[in-house]
């Protein structure tokens, strides 16, 4: 009883004071003060550009904008904190300096409201850096409340809910995206300066192939077609290597219908890069060099804090075959397993689940994902994968049992994916006949036959390096994330309506 009558209070509580910031807004407007009828505010600093260059900027009249995060009222002579981008800064704000009607109104503002501010630069008697106001200006009246300081927003519900609550209160939160975003221009500039183009593909396809995913399916009205999101960027840009666009790659919104968790969104962003007259070590070359450059870029250095482990992209990246992967970790070599038959019978034995229609190959990835991906927390390639889990991947000519591909892992993580690209139209035609045997016995996530694709490849493609990069990932490794919600700015989340059912 206790609890609801509290609980009562708070909300009535928290009426009261939406009603009183609706009143001060009308106030307001009835004087010919409506802070919604200005357009524009000049900014010639932010918090940051006033503390780093005190010493060039004290006594210089500055000007910023930001919202109001703490007040605190002393008769003729106040104390506020404007929050911007980059940070915030402390505004002293005296009735002498900005006149006593500006200083009535000031009085009145509230916390989360937008304002301008301009004045002189200082430093108080306790040494803080400081703006001394000469004008005060309401630039926008906050008519919700935010939460409470002390305690800020800590519910990662809400956090991800509402993102723009959480970019306020949390800067370690806002500081995450910039650097998210700085990422990938840096990710742009390695590229460029590697002879890429950027590039751009359809997003809704007829037919979504390039990777091993459940997709979306939609309909498009105007040509009254049933069409899917793009799983993957990849049978686009092999097009363009075709046309003789020699360096691509896009970055962009992918969509597979699967499950969510720390390491999956349903819609995430992807990098895809094709290289003409390269091989799978051309990209292992490339990727080793780029993470290294972007990490130096973004971070300052090439060894990262993830966890409690440290990452050194510094260092040379280890190379390790599949096969030789799950000997080392595992104590099974499939080089000595003669059959399908011999490794499921290995697979029971290990208690590794496995479907009817895996073959060798397929086991041999399983026993993979079940014993070695946990140990992979230095960056090292996993190469030469099963021709079964591979279908747009060349044959090694040594070992046509297993394909030029790799993985790098980090911290236990697939970070990207890379092939010596399949330019056979004749050896990728069966590839995706097994595909579709595959689809046909209940894999939902196997591909389907291109023919516009395979008639690309019958034109002629050369021989091709490509890669696929999850950026949200490679975020959660640069900014020591632990989710990728964490890095998503509005990250997929269950209805309200549907949250308890």
């Amino acid at each position: 009883m206790a609890d609801t009558q509290n609980t009562n209070v708070q909300e009535q509580d928290i009426h009261q004071l939406l009603k009183v910031k609706r009143e001060k807004l009308a106030n307001l407007q009835q004087a010919g003060k409506d802070p919604f009828q200005i357009t524009k505010y000049d900014v010639t600093h932010h918090s940051t550009d006033i503390k780093n260059n005190f010493e060039e900027l004290e006594g210089k009249t500055v000007r910023i904008a930001g919202r109001v995060m703490s007040k605190r009222v002393m008769g003729k002579a106040s104390f506020c904190n404007v929050q911007d981008l980059p940070g915030n800064i402390q505004v002293y704000v005296a009735r002498d300096s900005i006149g006593e009607e500006s200083y009535a109104d000031f009085k009145k503002y509230d916390v989360g409201d937008i304002v301008g501010i301009e004045g002189e630069v200082f430093k108080t008697k306790t040494g803080e850096i400081s703006v001394h106001a000469s004008q005060v200006i309401l630039l926008s009246k906050s008519l919700q409340i935010l939460p409470e300081k002390f305690h800020g927003l800590t519910n990662t519900d809400i956090r991800y809910r509402q993102r723009y609550t959480d970019l306020i209160m949390n800067q370690d939160v806002k500081d995450t995206f910039v650097k998210r975003s700085k990422i990938i221009s840096a990710i742009r500039r390695y590229l460029d300066g590697q002879g890429f183009l950027e590039v751009e593909t359809p997003m809704l396809v007829s037919n979504a192939g390039g990777a091993a995913a459940r997709p979306f399916e939609t309909h498009y009205n105007a040509l009254d077609e049933d069409v899917k999101l793009r799983i993957s960027l990849e049978l686009y840009l092999k097009r363009l290597i075709v046309g003789g666009m020699e360096r691509v790659f896009e970055i962009g919104r992918v969509f597979r219908n699967e499950g969510l968790d720390t390491r999956h969104n349903p819609e995430f962003t992807l990098m895809e890069l094709y290289q003409a007259y390269t091989d799978y070590y051309g990209m292992m070359d490339l990727t080793e060099n780029m993470f290294r450059y972007v990490a130096q870029e973004v971070c300052g250095t090439t060894v990262i804090p993830y966890a409690e482990e440290t990452i050194d992209l510094g260092k040379p990246f280890e190379r390790l075959t599949m096969v030789d992967a799950v000997k080392k970790y595992a104590g099974v070599d499939f080089d000595q397993i003669p059959d399908t038959a011999a490794a499921k019978k290995l697979a029971d034995e290990k208690g590794v689940h496995y479907e009817e229609r895996h073959a060798k190959g397929d086991i041999l990835n399983l026993f993979f994902e079940e014993f070695v991906e946990e140990h992979l927390i230095q960056p090292v390639f996993i190469m030469d994968h099963p021709v079964e889990i591979s279908p747009l991947t060349k044959r090694k000519p040594d070992k046509p049992d297993y394909v030029e591909r790799f993985e790098l892992f980090i911290y236990g993580r697939e970070m990207c994916n890379a092939y010596s690209e399949l330019n056979d139209p004749i050896d990728q035609r069966e590839r995706f006949k097994a595909q579709e045997a595959a689809l046909a016995a209940g894999d939902e996530e196997a591909n389907t036959t291109d023919e516009d694709f395979m008639n690309a490849l019958e034109i002629g493609m050369p021989p091709t390096g490509g890669i696929g990069y999850g950026i949200d990932r490679l975020v959660m490794l640069l900014t020591n994330s632990p989710a990728i919600r964490d890095v998503l700015l509005f990250p997929t989340m269950k209805s309200l309506d549907k949250k308890d059912q």
